[in-house]
C-alpha cells in the first residue's frame, strides 16, 4: 500500500512540475516550483521502487496518469482543448497500462495470459 501512496505522490509532483512549466513562460518564478515538482517526483520514484513495486508497473502508471492528469488539468488551467480522439487516446493509454499491471500479477503467480 505504501509503494501505491507514493507512486500517486510521484504522479502528482511530475503533473504539477509540468503545468508549472507552461505556466512559467509568464511567470518566471514558476521555475522553481518545475525543478522540485521534478525532483520530488524522481526520488518518490525510486522510493516507489525500493518499496518493491515493478519498473514496468510503476512507470506505466506513472507515464499514463502522468498525461491523463496533464492532458486534463492543462485544458482547466490553460484553457487548452481536449477533443474527443483526446479522450479516447487517454482511455485507451489508461487501459494499456491496467493490461500491463494485470499482466505482471499473472507472472508473478506463474500464470500464462490467455
Amino acid at each position: 500500500m505504501r509503494s501505491w501512496f507514493l507512486l500517486v505522490a510521484a504522479v502528482a509532483s511530475e503533473v504539477t512540475a509540468t503545468l508549472a512549466l507552461k505556466g512559467a513562460l509568464d511567470r518566471p518564478a514558476l521555475y522553481v516550483v518545475v525543478v522540485a515538482g521534478y525532483v520530488a517526483a524522481f526520488t518518490l520514484l525510486t522510493l516507489v521502487f525500493r518499496a518493491g513495486m515493478g519498473l514496468g508497473v510503476a512507470y506505466g502508471i506513472w507515464a499514463a496518469l502522468g498525461v491523463a492528469g496533464t492532458a486534463l488539468l492543462s485544458a482547466l488551467l490553460f484553457d487548452e482543448a481536449v477533443t474527443p480522439v483526446m479522450l479516447v487516446g487517454i482511455v485507451l493509454v489508461v487501459l494499456g497500462v491496467l493490461a500491463v499491471e494485470v499482466g505482471s500479477h499473472r507472472a508473478h503467480r506463474g500464470e500464462v495470459a490467455p
